[in-house]
């Protein structure tokens, strides 16, 4: 069987390959949306915002690669040097979307993204333990002692100001007769304001049997 002649333009080959390589392996488009990075975010200021901006990318490229494409290898970075207090608008592009080299990135959607940044402010709150659970019949609760009383939080000033308390995971304390300690995470209630240090939390509850109460004189008085 003869060979097929092979083209002599170099530009014809490479032509004449991408053809063959997309016949053979395919390619495919899909859409994947993903959070927004900030590079160079200021120390003093947090961005204010009530959801984690997203943004989603229209991808082209090899189908088996697209199908087994982890997402921490696609970034959409955008850069905050030189924000201040206020709001911003920024551009989104496709230049801003870091891919493996052999995708391609064909769109993005919201094309701008709006923040307001505000100053960042760190303040302690109390620790709040959630408890859960049935006492032992004749028990009841005599105290809930966190350790520590207190954590540090962090975010945007007017985020952080609405910060009561850091809640714990909830706490079962069914059939403790008595004194028990357990060990909790704490959280916070808004993303935007974040624990500066650990979140580990021992919660120590008390219990007692409860007084009786004093029968009644003829009289109908306890």
């Amino acid at each position: 069987m003869p060979r097929p002649s092979q083209p002599r333009d170099p530009r014809l080959l490479t032509k004449v390959s991408r053809l063959y390589y997309e016949q053979q392996l395919g390619e495919a488009e899909i859409a994947v949306r993903l959070p927004i990075e900030f590079a160079n975010p200021p120390k003093s200021l947090d961005y204010s915002a009530d959801v984690v901006p997203q943004a989603v990318i229209r991808l082209r490229g090899p189908a088996r690669l697209l199908r087994e494409l982890p997402e921490d290898s696609m970034h959409i970075v955008v850069n905050l040097k030189g924000a201040t207090p206020g709001e911003h608008t920024y551009d989104l592009n496709t230049s801003q979307v870091k891919v493996p080299h052999t995708v391609r990135v064909m769109e993005i959607t919201p094309t701008r993204l709006h923040l307001v940044f505000d100053v960042s402010e760190t303040r302690q709150v109390a620790v709040k333990p959630r408890i859960v659970g049935t006492l032992p019949p004749g028990y009841q609760l005599v105290s809930i002692v966190a350790s520590p009383s207190t954590l540090s939080i962090s975010g945007p000033r007017r985020h952080v100001e609405e910060i009561e308390n850091a809640l714990t995971d909830a706490v079962d304390v069914t059939g403790v007769a008595g004194k028990a300690s357990f060990d909790a995470r704490a959280y916070l209630t808004d993303p935007l304001v974040h624990l500066t240090g650990s979140d580990s939390v021992r919660i120590t509850v008390t219990t007692q049997p409860a007084s009786p109460q004093p029968a009644p004189n003829k009289h109908g008085v306890r």
